[in-house]
């Protein structure tokens, strides 16, 4: 049964639901996320979806595996990926999309954005901005980060008209420190220091767009993005403008609007 949400409101063009736990949020987002992927197969044949990484998916991609969706039909993407990476590295997002999701359902296609080194990352981002050129995309599930980037589009190389599609960015230290925070690297000093992102106008290309942002530790950066400027200092406030967007919230993340939001 589908989770009831405590709250709905609209932040400009950008319909909000909160929900009150972690995982009311993932099977929620996950039931939405079913209804369009099989919409995409009914009308086409097949669906093309780009899926985030990070603990704040979890309950989503376990819920979504459990899902009777027809993932023959459906090719999967992912947003980002470390240059100078090991693939083997646990800290890998392909590696942790696999483990987590795409080995318990069997796709049609899993596309990773592969393993590049500052020499070829050019052409990896050049070669996979080609495919998805390819696959038009009907899904994209993301998250917000903790300084409030999408992807790894972070506050100071976030561009919402960017003319690339896909291209190399410097890391934040903000970023990296939340990859430190949630388990995935050791100390700062482990975290590669650069990056192949997928851009904010390709993410808000696809179809449909689900922005998944629970934990408490999102907090600020879910009342900057709500309530702060439309600007690429907060990357996630351009959901606002995204009318095809819909932003899934819990308590612990809404800790800081929820009194604004409630007085209104």
């Amino acid at each position: 049964m589908t989770p009831l949400p405590i709250l709905e409101k609209k932040f400009d063009d950008l319909q909000t639901t909160v929900y009150r736990t972690n995982e009311e949020l993932g099977l929620a987002a996950a039931e939405e996320a079913k209804a369009f992927i099989m919409g995409a197969i009914g009308k086409k044949g097949e669906a093309n979806i780009i899926l985030a990484t990070g603990n704040s998916q979890l309950t989503f991609l376990k819920a979504l595996a459990t899902m009777l969706v027809e993932w023959s039909n459906v090719n999967i993407f992912h947003m980002d990926e470390y240059v100078d990476l090991d693939p083997a590295n646990p800290a890998s997002f392909p590696l942790f999309l696999k483990h987590h999701f795409v080995d318990y359902i069997q796709p049609k296609a899993f596309f990773p954005i592969p393993p590049s080194t500052q020499k070829s990352a050019g052409k990896v981002c050049a070669e996979y901005e080609a495919l998805l050129g390819q696959y038009p995309v009907d899904l994209c599930v993301l998250g917000i980060g903790e300084n409030g980037h999408l992807a790894f589009n972070d506050p100071p190389f976030a561009d919402f008209d960017d003319v690339h599609r896909v291209k190399i960015i410097k890391l934040e230290e903000a970023s990296r420190r939340q990859q430190v925070g949630e388990g995935h690297f050791a100390e700062i000093d482990d975290v590669p220091t650069h990056a192949i992102t997928l851009t904010i106008p390709a993410l808000l290309a696809a179809s449909h767009v689900l922005a998944l942002v629970p934990e408490a530790r999102k907090s600020e950066a879910v009342y900057l993005s709500l309530f702060g400027p439309i600007h690429e200092t907060c990357p996630g406030s351009i959901l606002r403008q995204t009318p095809h967007a819909h932003l899934y919230l819990d308590l612990e993340s809404t800790q800081k609007i929820l009194p604004l939001i409630m007085d209104v």
